[in-house]
C-alpha cells in the first residue's frame, strides 16, 4: 500500500483529525489516539489488538506484522505500511474508532468497502 492509499483510509473515518504523537505524525478521533507513523521501520502503531491476535498476525504474516519492546505490554501491534493489506487496515482501524469515537457517530457510521 502507498503511503497516499493509507492516509486516505485512515482519513475515510469520521472525526479523524492529523496531529502529532511523541513528536511523530499521528491521526486523532476528539484529541484521542487513533494511530501514528513510525519513520523508523515505515510503520504504523495499530491498537485494540490483543496479545493472541498479534501473536497470529506476526506469525500469519511476518513480513507486515511485528512488535518492539516498547509496545509488547499494550494491545497493539506494528504493521509496515507497504506490504499491508488496506482491507486489513481498515478492519483494525474500524475496532480502534469504534472504541475512541463519539458514540453518536459510531451510531451513524457506515462501513465502507476496501478490498
Amino acid at each position: 500500500m502507498t503511503q497516499d492509499e493509507m492516509r486516505a483510509i485512515i482519513l475515510s473515518f469520521p472525526g479523524v483529525e492529523e496531529g502529532t504523537s511523541y513528536g511523530r505524525p499521528a491521526f486523532k478521533v476528539k484529541g484521542k489516539f487513533f494511530t501514528r507513523l513510525r519513520a523508523e521501520d515505515d510503520s504504523l502503531v495499530l491498537m485494540e489488538v490483543g496479545p493472541d491476535e498479534r501473536e497470529m498476525l506476526m506469525e500469519a504474516e511476518p513480513a507486515t506484522f511485528h512488535i518492539t519492546p516498547h509496545y509488547k505490554d499494550y494491545p497493539s501491534v506494528l504493521a509496515r505500511i507497504g506490504t499491508l493489506h488496506p482491507g486489513s487496515l481498515y478492519g483494525l482501524l474500524e475496532r480502534r474508532w469504534r472504541k475512541i469515537a463519539p458514540k453518536a457517530a459510531v451510531k451513524a457510521f457506515q462501513p465502507a468497502k476496501i478490498s
